[in-house]
This record gives C-alpha cells, sequence and structure tokens, in this order.
C-alpha cells in the first residue's frame, strides 16, 4: 500500500466537496479547484473523509495512487489556506515593485521587466529585494515562482540574481591574482 494514498483526507468544515464521475471539486474561500481522478483509483467520500485504494500492485498505478491522493489534497488544502513562495533579489541596484497587479523588476539589464500574474495569483512585495507569490493552485504559485527565478537566476561568483528564500547557491572562487 502507498504511504501517502493510504492516509485519508479530513474535509474541513469551511470547504465543500462535491464529486462528478471521477472529478473531485473543491470549493472554499479562495476559490474552486477540481481534480480528474484516473480510472484506475477509486475514491470514497464518507462522514467528510475522502479515503483512496487501487485496484492492483502494478509500479505506474502505485504511483498514481499517492499522486492521486496528494492532488486531491491539494486542491483542498489550496481553496482553504492557499500556497505561497517566497523570493529574494540580491544585488546592487537589483529591485522589484509593486505596479497595478504587476510587478515591476530592474534586475540589471538594459530596461526594466514587467511580470503580469495569471489568474489566480497575487503577488506582494514587502520590501524591494522580496517578492511573495500566492494562490490557491499550488502547482500554478510555483510555476509563476519559477518564472521569476528564470528571470536572472543567482549566478556562483558574487551570488547575484533571483533565488527562492533558504535556497543555498553554491559560491565559485574566481579568478587568483598573479603572484
Amino acid at each position: 500500500m502507498s504511504r501517502v494514498g493510504k492516509k485519508p483526507i479530513t474535509i474541513p468544515e469551511k470547504v465543500q466537496v462535491s464529486t462528478e464521475e471521477r472529478l473531485i471539486k473543491a470549493k472554499g474561500p479562495l476559490g474552486e479547484l477540481s481534480f480528474r481522478v484516473p480510472e484506475v483509483i477509486n475514491f470514497a467520500i464518507e462522514d467528510n473523509v475522502i479515503t483512496f485504494s487501487r485496484e492492483s500492485d502494478e509500479k505506474h498505478i502505485r504511483a498514481l495512487h499517492g499522486l492521486s491522493r496528494a492532488l486531491t489534497y491539494n486542491a483542498i488544502f489550496g481553496v482553504l489556506e492557499g500556497f505561497s513562495k517566497t523570493l529574494k533579489i540580491e544585488g546592487v541596484g537589483f529591485k522589484v515593485e509593486l505596479k497595478g497587479k504587476g510587478l515591476l523588476f530592474s534586475l540589471g539589464f538594459s530596461h526594466p521587466i514587467y511580470f503580469l500574474p495569471p489568474d489566480g495569483i497575487t503577488f506582494e512585495a514587502p520590501n524591494p529585494n522580496t517578492v511573495v507569490v500566492k494562490g490557491a493552485n499550488k502547482e500554478v504559485v510555483g510555476l509563476v515562482a519559477s518564472k521569476i527565478r528564470k528571470m536572472r537566476p543567482p549566478e556562483p561568483y558574487k551570488g547575484k540574481g533571483v533565488r527562492y528564500e533558504g535556497e543555498y547557491v553554491r559560491r565559485k572562487e574566481g579568478k587568483k591574482a598573479a603572484k
């Protein structure tokens, strides 16, 4: 049995879960998300608890068992509390500011970069060197955060660039002075 897949999901009071054939829909304070369960995975909702089971022990079906449970949990947790990723900007003159719904980045290029969020994503810029990406869908929050990081990934010599909060950037020594 899959360790993740066999864990039941307790549905919080503020979240409403409905099903249509193989589609699980979660509706909560932050919006509505849905997940289509694969045909080989069975699920049951009883007394505000969702349980998942599988039809066989083939490797790809075992993988889908845990995946289905995890994605359903992420949908329920996302509409209740949401997800966030924090990015730090390091470098002289590198900064970010909130302009309307989007972000205006100054990352050492000859031009500023304006980044608009997709639907369901909000930005916060508590200071000029920090960006917080928030949203109900965990996958989209991670995708937007990675797109922001790709604009100027941290380089190994001075560590300048955009990085996730808590990310370790391995530093290189650089050239040695001639003797």
